[in-house]
């Protein structure tokens, strides 16, 4: 069932969902393949349209993914930059906020193998050693077509989470599912499952005019 939101109520309320994630509700088949047909409508460079999609439902492997999570988890809780060192400035709304993604991120690693999907956008060949240009290309082929994913989701009440952390062990997530690792890049791993509720809102961000430079590095916008 489609809850009818406008676009841009589904581009301002589509939200990493991991708290709210029904564990227990079921995901029919064919709601995430008319996500996917969503996503593979997406753009992809000189419309190479060489993606793969991996959807995991089975409670042993993904199992093994959350095994595979929790090891790069213990490494990313301890980096610089990561969820809650993220945002080192001093707006008290900014650190609550921060505080509710690091506790949620949390949460969502330790119960990892209870969200219900979980979709792995691939792609042919390997990122070592190429250049910038070809990186942002080879992404830029497949991140679009997760965040339809992800849209598509939302509008049949679905949550979503974009996550890359099993990639700091990605040959063995590899391994458990059988993919050729020497010859295919996972790009995220994006859970997904019923949400408890509908109800997201845009989430609170700086005014656009603190991150817009218009034709030049110091251009303001013309509305300033």
């Amino acid at each position: 069932m489609k809850l009818g939101l406008t676009v841009d109520e589904v581009l301002a309320t589509t939200r990493a969902v991991r708290k709210r994630i029904d564990f227990d509700k079921p995901v029919e088949p064919e709601v995430i393949k008319e996500c996917l047909e969503a996503a593979v409508q997406s753009p992809t460079g000189s419309n190479s349209q060489a993606w793969q999609w991996m959807v995991v439902t089975d409670p042993g492997q993904r199992q093994a993914l959350a095994d595979v999570y929790r090891k790069g988890w213990e490494l990313y809780a301890n980096m610089d930059g990561n969820a809650a060192t993220a945002y080192d400035g001093d707006d008290p709304d900014r650190q609550a906020q921060q505080g509710r993604v690091t506790a949620s991120a949390e949460y969502l690693a330790q119960n990892f193998e209870k969200v219900p999907v979980m979709l792995i956008p691939i792609l042919p060949g390997r990122l070592d050693g190429l250049p910038s240009m070809a990186g942002a290309a080879m992404f830029g082929s497949i991140l679009p077509g997760a965040w339809s994913f992800m849209l598509a989701a939302r509008e049949r009440g679905l949550g979503t989470a974009l996550t890359t952390i099993h990639m700091m062990h990605e040959q063995e997530a590899a391994d458990v599912l059988g993919i050729d690792y020497n010859n295919y890049t996972q790009c995220a791993l994006v859970t997904c499952g019923y949400s408890l509720g509908t109800d997201f809102k845009p989430a609170k961000r700086p005014p656009i005019e603190t991150v817009l430079h218009w034709d030049s590095w110091g251009g303001a916008a013309p509305w300033a």
